[in-house]
């Protein structure tokens, strides 16, 4: 199994990012989680602050947008595109709502069984991240579970993706805005005996075979 959950970004992991999808992979980008902002304020941010499709074309990957608003409810389709792409990269943002198209657009029924053939690389950061995990309980202090965006179900998916093992909390002891965030719910999750990683932001948890690893960055 191939798997690429960062805390933010790809930050100093490209060159692992290259080895494990290949040259001129083609890389499908989710970013459905922050599917309730703007279209321009996205566009606005993708253009003077952070591009993840910028980023992978810039190394040589065929990046695309891969919106799974337009697999709501098309599964089969969905399964021709994954079958046609080497790696999906889920970007952060609001992890509920991101569990909540990789619901309706059959992703978390489809890819899952793709990664674990080795057919699919799944690679993420912060809420990308966050849904590989069993379950998202406690990650509702980091995120708000009511956060909707048009044509999204009201019901929060609390099941996460079982890529892994234990539940991601990222931006832990960072520079971030939720790094508050991030230490309540890694306190809440150990109180509670969950299973948990903390990432630090520049850390990523690299699988490219039997084992997961902790590569830590510079934060």
């Amino acid at each position: 199994m191939r798997l690429h959950p960062a805390s933010n970004r790809t930050r100093d992991s490209h060159a692992h990012l290259l080895r494990m999808a290949g040259p001129g992979a083609r890389v499908g980008v989710i970013a459905n989680a922050v599917d309730d902002l703007p279209m321009a304020s996205r566009q606005a941010y993708a253009r003077h602050v952070y591009d993840p499709i910028a980023e992978f074309r810039d190394q040589g990957l065929d990046a695309y947008d891969l919106d799974l608003r337009a697999y709501f409810r098309r599964p089969e389709a969905l399964l021709a595109e994954l079958s046609r792409t080497t790696m999906v990269w889920a970007v952060g943002g609001n992890a509920f709502l991101l569990r909540r198209a990789m619901r309706q657009s059959g992703f978390d029924a489809i890819a899952p069984g793709l990664v674990w053939a080795e057919q699919l690389i799944y690679g993420g950061w912060s809420a990308g991240a966050c849904v590989a995990a069993p379950s998202l309980r406690g990650l509702e202090l980091m995120d708000d579970p009511a956060v909707l965006a048009e044509g999204y179900q009201p019901d929060p998916v609390w099941e996460g993706l079982g890529l892994i093992d234990a539940a991601i909390v990222p931006h832990f002891r960072s520079e971030h805005a939720e790094a508050g965030a991030a230490e309540r719910t890694a306190s809440w999750m150990a109180e509670n005996r969950i299973p948990h990683r903390t990432l630090r932001d520049g850390d990523v948890l690299i699988q490219d075979g039997e084992t997961l690893e902790l590569h830590v960055g510079r934060t």
